[in-house]
C-alpha cells in the first residue's frame, strides 16, 4: 500500500483509511448482529473473491473457555499475503473454510477466569498468523494475543504486527548498519517500505527509495520525503548513469531490500557495496531474482530471504522481549 491502505473495518467491508488516522473504533466496528465473518471457502482469483458485504457470513461464536479471550475486531488491513492466501499460493494456508485476514487490532470484551495478560477494554493484536481477523468478533486463546497501548491510532495498531516488524528486523539482522550508512529498497511506498524509511531515519541511516513511475509521482515523492526518505527514484532512473550523482553525497548501500524481484532486484544489486547483502521479502513482479555472475565473483554479494512468520517461530523469545515488551 502507499500513503493510504486498504482496511477491513469490522462489518463495513473494505474501508480506505489514511495512515495514522484516529478514526473512532466505534465507527469501524460492526452494528450487525449476529457476528459476521469474511470467509474463504475455496482458493480463487482475487477478482472473483471480493472483500465486500456480499461475502459476509453469519458467525456463531465459540463458548468462552477458561483461557480464552472474547475480542471485538476494530480494524484489519488487507495485505498482499492475504490475497496470496485467497489464491492458494501463500506458504501458510489454513484449512478451508477459513476466515481471511492475518493482522488487525481488537478490543477485549470478556476473558476466561484463568486469563491474566489482558482485561476487558484492552486492545490486542494477533501474535500468530492465520487467526482470521476479517470478522466482527472472535474468541481466541489467550496465548495467541498481544496487548498494545490504547493511545496508538487504530489503523496504526492494526498494522503493527507485520510491516513495521519486518522493516525493523531486516534493518537490524543482516548488516551492522551505523549512522551515515545507506540502504536501497524497491517498493518503497509499500507498508514495509514506509516503515523502513522511518526506522532508518531515526537511526541516522540514509535511504534510496525506488518506486514505479506513475502520473502522481511528485505527490508520492513528497509523501516519502515527509517520512524521512533521502532519495526517491523510479525504476527507470535506477538503470541510468545519473545514479552516480546520488553517491557523491552518500555512500553506496550495504543493504538492499527487495520486494519486487526481476529487473528491479538485478539493478539494485549493481549499486551494492562489495560484500553487501540483498534481502528478498517479496516478489510483486512475479519474476525470479537474477544475479550476474560478476556480482558473486567480484563483489562477493550475499543473498538472503526473510519471512516474518518464520522469524516469529524461530525467535519467539525475542519477539516477546524486543518487539512487544
Amino acid at each position: 500500500s502507499g500513503g493510504e491502505g486498504a482496511f477491513w473495518g469490522a462489518g463495513l467491508g473494505a474501508a480506505r483509511g489514511a495512515e495514522g488516522s484516529r478514526t473512532s473504533p466505534e465507527i469501524l466496528s460492526s452494528a450487525y448482529s449476529p457476528c459476521k465473518r469474511c470467509q474463504v471457502s475455496a482458493w480463487e482469483r482475487p477478482c472473483v473473491w471480493c472483500v465486500s458485504l456480499s461475502r459476509l457470513e453469519d458467525l456463531e461464536l465459540a463458548p468462552l473457555g477458561d483461557s480464552d479471550v472474547h475480542v471485538k475486531m476494530l480494524a484489519a488491513p488487507i495485505n498482499p499475503a492475504d490475497i496470496n492466501m485467497i489464491q492458494g499460493t501463500y506458504a501458510l494456508l489454513p484449512e478451508l473454510p477459513a476466515v481471511g485476514g492475518n493482522e488487525g487490532v481488537g478490543r477485549v470484551l470478556g476473558v476466561g477466569r484463568r486469563v491474566t495478560s489482558v482485561t476487558p477494554g484492552d486492545w490486542v493484536l494477533p501474535a500468530d498468523a492465520g487467526l482470521g481477523t476479517w470478522r466482527t468478533e472472535a474468541v481466541f486463546p489467550e496465548e495467541t494475543l498481544l496487548r498494545v497501548p490504547r493511545d496508538v491510532p487504530v489503523l496504526c495498531a492494526a498494522t503493527l504486527g507485520v510491516n513495521p516488524c519486518t522493516a525493523y528486523r531486516m534493518l537490524a539482522d543482516f548488516e551492522s548498519l551505523r549512522p551515515g550508512d545507506s540502504v536501497i529498497q524497491n517498493a518503497a511506498n509499500s507498508g514495509v517500505g514506509q516503515a523502513v524509511i522511518q526506522i532508518a531515519r531515526a537511526a541516522g541511516i540514509r535511504t534510496i527509495n525506488v518506486v514505479r513511475d506513475r502520473p502522481d509521482l511528485p505527490k508520492l515523492v513528497e509523501r516519502l520525503v515527509s517520512l524521512g526518505a533521502d532519495h526517491v527514484i523510479t525504476e527507470e532512473m535506477l538503470r541510468k548513469p545519473d545514479m552516480k550523482d546520488i553517491f557523491k553525497s552518500i555512500p553506496k548501500p550495504r543493504l538492499a531490500l527487495n520486494c519486487v524481484g526481476g529487473k528491479s532486484a538485478t539493478e539494485m544489486l549493481r549499486h551494492l557495496q562489495p560484500r553487501g547483502t540483498m534481502v528478498t521479502y517479496g516478489g510483486m513482479a512475479k519474476q525470479p531474482v537474477t544475479v550476474p555472475v560478476s556480482a558473486f565473483i567480484f563483489k562477493d554479494v550475499k543473498l538472503r530471504g526473510f519471512w516474518m512468520t518464520q522469524w516469529k517461530k524461530d525467535q519467539m523469545q525475542l519477539w516477546d522481549s524486543q518487539m512487544f515488551p
